[in-house]
């Protein structure tokens, strides 16, 4: 993306054919600008639609998306509409689980606070993925294997992804995936469960409470202005994630999520 504005307004006429007026290469932020609008509509554009809003001219841009689907991270469907491309596929892998290594300190940071165990996951395609988990040091504690993916309607990390998406997106996410009962306590009604999004809307946090496993519960807020759909949680016994844990221990996930989310905008802790 342009890195300022002055690199949406035309390049100087004294400046390198291929230099972008921030000091970059405009050709690579161009395309990395058109794979994100790609990503925002979807997945599938057209080049028009990609013409409007990114304001550039016809030949640029089909001269942009050539050399990316000659490189295989943009390929070109049988309608010639263009969709992103499989390479992308493990550059997200490999960013994702950078992604867990930068949130570690911050969930060990969540793990002393609160004494349970403290996860990362984001919302991949219709499925929530955990990308890092630090243990609690009790010795009955929650495990989730990073790299495990699950239904968002009945995880504490789900409802604090999905509260953030219209309802129509919602309800098209359900329909897609089902909602298979965890547990007797899962929410299983597409209006239930925009019920307790609004609640989750309203204060700040998400709880699974015994939805996904039966004795277990799960307090969860989303990392403001991540890069890619972004949650942490603490789980643990319900006997010990009471009511009373739970007005304690929101405002320290919320805290911690704000200076997770500086330290992922500054390209990580150390940046």
């Amino acid at each position: 993306m342009p890195t300022s504005s002055a690199s949406d307004a035309p390049a100087d006429a004294s400046a390198p054919k291929n230099s972008a007026p921030s000091g970059g290469v405009q050709s690579l932020e161009r395309a990395f600008d058109l794979l994100e609008r790609m990503a925002d509509a979807g997945g599938e554009v057209g080049l028009s639609e990609l013409s409007v809003s990114s304001g550039l001219p016809l030949p640029t841009i089909h001269r942009l998306m050539r050399t990316l689907v000659a490189c295989g991270y943009v390929r070109q469907q049988a309608n010639r509409r263009y969709a992103l491309g499989p390479r992308l596929i493990r550059l997200g892998e490999s960013a994702s689980r950078l992604l867990g290594t930068w949130a570690r300190p911050y969930l060990a940071r969540l793990v002393e606070e609160t004494g349970e165990t403290a996860n990362m996951a984001l919302l991949d395609g219709d499925e929530i993925v955990y990308v890092a988990q630090v243990p609690s040091k009790h010795s009955m504690r929650m495990f989730t294997e990073v790299g495990r993916r699950v239904l968002p309607h009945s995880t504490g990390v789900g409802k604090a992804l999905l509260a953030h998406l219209p309802a129509n997106e919602v309800r098209a996410l359900l329909s897609r995936t089902g909602m298979p009962a965890a547990t007797e306590k899962t929410i299983t009604s597409p209006d239930a469960f925009l019920t307790a999004l609004e609640e989750v809307r309203r204060s700040g946090y998400a709880v699974d409470d015994n939805e996904q496993e039966i004795g277990v519960r799960c307090l969860a807020v989303s990392v403001p202005d991540s890069p890619t759909a972004a949650a942490i949680s603490i789980s643990g016994p319900a006997g010990r994630v009471t009511e009373e844990m739970t007005e304690k221990t929101v405002p320290v996930l919320q805290q911690i999520a704000v200076e997770l989310s500086e330290a992922l905008a500054s390209s990580g802790p150390g940046a």
